[in-house]
């Protein structure tokens, strides 16, 4: 890839250590990854092969995903006045029509809609296997389109019968799960820095798997150095579940099955008290806070500003397009700022706040000391966005604060491991009109056979 140089960047967010803001600023990139941040002056004397000038832009670190289910792209605005379980319960059936062509077809429409948001990295929990599916499609379609991929391998295997909320058709043998994320792993998980690929094991929720099979996970996981994600306390449903069919509430559930800890992140977390909170602190554990779902659903909205000043480490996901209905990851940030203010703290999260949350906060989550920031040895992603919109006019005495409070638009241009995915607000790595298309076709023949 060679050389690179972006320079007369108007607004360049470094997210660093010191959170540097520099304008007028400047990064040269070598191959894919960052080896100087700052002002023109500061760059190294070489000839780049590249230069690009962002005279007009806010550049940021790339945003990052930490929580998704991307097959749920295919069932938007379905189930739009239930809670939780209900929603569930109302499109299980639907999912379990999914096949191969179906997850890699939602997986890539839900990676072109994020990236175009500026997110460089994801995270995407499948859970659900029915038919011919596999984590290898979702895989497929990350490596096509060239976005940084956490895939994690989900399961559920308490049904009906036996409690669980899914029916027992689409739930899965524990040891076969066990076998497959082994699998997974192996072929797959790359460690190194810059990595494009990781696996994560992840059952899917209190409510959906056994207890065995979470310590069974959390052991596997361990003895292969990957991290561990699940949902824990989304709603109060959630909770009397837990309390009614585990005898505990959802904090000591993950104390008790061995799901805490710095390598893993809980999805939501809206109903942890504040003794549970305090164990999260303690133990380094995650929170990957969903705000757009959590409102849809009637979730309620998590604690993330007490969380936060307890030092609980906390990034940000759009959840999965049938509760969010998008995946937009500024937006996002946009939401979350704004529910903590909806508790009545006015100054409950600040917009570099939010923007903390979906980068360094997200980085945190995932393990990564290689994205989330624009410094030196960090990977080359970041999403540039344009200044000189209608949306942006009378805000530019604050760039940072602007691209928060204001409207959210997509990137103009968005780079990921020194390629550019996204220029002038199109996408690069894809063909969106036929994307789209054959995702609306997938998602007619799912829905019209319900």
């Amino acid at each position: 890839m060679g050389t690179t140089l972006v320079r007369n960047i108007h607004t360049l967010v470094t997210m660093d250590d010191m959170r540097r803001e520099i304008s007028q600023g400047a990064m040269f990139l070598q191959d894919n990854f960052i080896t100087a941040v700052g002002r023109l002056a500061d760059m190294p004397p070489i000839v780049p092969d590249r230069v690009i000038d962002l005279p007009h832009h806010i550049v940021i670190p790339g945003l990052i995903n930490t929580h998704h289910h991307m097959f749920q792209t295919l069932t938007r605005v379905i189930a739009q006045d239930k809670e939780l379980f209900e929603w569930l319960t109302r499109l299980y059936p639907i999912w379990e029509r999914l096949n191969s062509e179906a997850a890699y077809i939602s997986a890539k429409l839900a990676m072109a809609e994020l990236i175009l948001s500026g997110c460089t990295t994801s995270s995407d929990h499948l859970y659900i296997y029915p038919n011919d599916v596999e984590l290898d499609d979702t895989i497929r379609a990350a490596q096509e389109i060239g976005m940084r991929f956490h895939a994690a391998r989900g399961s559920m295997s308490v049904g009906e019968k036996q409690g669980g909320l899914p029916p027992d058709r689409v739930v899965e043998d524990e040891d076969m799960i066990l076998r497959d994320t082994r699998r997974l792993i192996e072929a797959y998980h790359d460690p190194s820095p810059g990595s494009m690929l990781q696996i994560v094991v992840a059952p899917c929720s209190p409510f959906s798997v056994s207890q065995d099979l979470m310590r069974e996970s959390a052991a596997l996981a361990r003895s292969y150095h990957v991290r561990l994600h699940t949902h824990l306390a989304e709603n109060t449903n959630d909770v009397a579940y837990s309390l009614e069919r585990l005898g505990v509430l959802p904090g000591d559930y993950a104390q008790e099955t061995g799901w805490l800890g710095e390598d893993v992140w809980h999805a939501h977390c809206v109903f942890l008290n504040d003794r549970e909170i305090g164990l999260f602190a303690r133990t380094g554990t995650g929170v990957c806070h969903c705000p757009t779902s959590n409102l849809r659903l009637a979730s309620g909205i998590a604690p993330v500003r007490k969380m936060l000043d307890q030092g609980v480490r906390v990034g940000l996901g759009v959840d999965g397009s049938a509760s969010n209905d998008s995946s937009g990851l500024l937006e996002e940030a946009r939401m979350a700022m704004l529910v903590q203010r909806a508790r009545g703290n006015p100054a409950g999260l600040s917009a570099r706040e939010a923007l903390e949350l979906a980068t360094v906060g997200s980085a945190s989550l995932l393990g990564r000391q290689d994205i989330g920031a624009l410094a030196p040895g960090m990977a080359a992603d970041f999403a540039a966005f344009r200044l000189d919109r209608i949306g942006y006019s009378g805000a530019l005495h604050d760039p940072v604060a602007a691209l928060l409070f204001c409207r959210s638009a997509n990137a103009d241009m968005v780079m990921i491991d020194g390629r550019i995915a996204v220029q002038e607000g199109n996408l690069l790595t894809a063909d969106v009109p036929v994307l789209i298309e054959r995702h609306n076709c997938i998602s007619q023949a799912l829905i019209n056979d319900d």
